[in-house]
């Protein structure tokens, strides 16, 4: 189990990358724009992904995932001022996330923990959280690409590139790691 902390911990790391790379390529215009009146803004998806952050990782273990203190409703309405105050509150909850799983051992994962009372062991929650921060870490992606338009740097493999990719990938000694190791 000590590999899926390890693993975990990487996946992690890598949506958070992801967000990153796409926070980097926007300016705060791209980032407060709401394609349309039904939709989120990345700024609104950041304010959302660090609440929901800070609620599920703040005493994880000791305490229900749905602080008392959070205000959900609120994150769906914007507040930041710059692209500074953007990047700052998403290093934030990311920072929370991650100063949690550093805490934890192999002996933690089959613990109960909950979230709005619902039970969950320590591996649930984590897989749990994990994908709901690549669904939203994807969508800040997307809206990313298409607010940059041409200009959107790949944060893959680039279109047409698939073949040059898998060549150098199959020119390495089959060995264990992890996909994000040659990021």
């Amino acid at each position: 189990m000590e590999s899926y902390l390890t693993s975990i911990f990487k996946q992690f790391q890598y949506y958070k990358s992801l967000g990153d790379k796409t926070l980097n390529q926007l300016n705060f215009d791209d980032l407060q724009n709401e394609i349309d009146e039904n939709s989120n803004s990345i700024s609104i998806i950041v304010k959302h992904l660090t609440g929901n952050m800070l609620s599920r990782w703040t005493n994880f273990i000791n305490e229900d995932g749905e602080k008392s203190w959070r205000q959900r409703d609120l994150e769906f309405h914007n507040s930041f001022e710059s692209k500074n105050e953007v990047i700052n509150y998403w290093n934030k909850g990311w920072e929370c996330l991650f100063d949690a799983l550093e805490t934890l051992t192999s002996a933690d994962l089959e613990k109960m923990v909950y979230i709005r009372n619902q039970g969950h062991t320590v591996t649930e929650a984590i897989n749990r959280q994990l994908a709901h921060y690549a669904y939203h870490v994807g969508q800040i992606v997307f809206l990313g690409k298409l607010l940059k338009g041409k200009d959107w740097v790949s944060l893959s493999i680039p279109k047409g590139d698939s073949s040059k990719y898998n060549k150098d990938k199959f020119s390495k000694e089959k060995s264990r790691r992890h996909f994000t190791d040659d990021l």
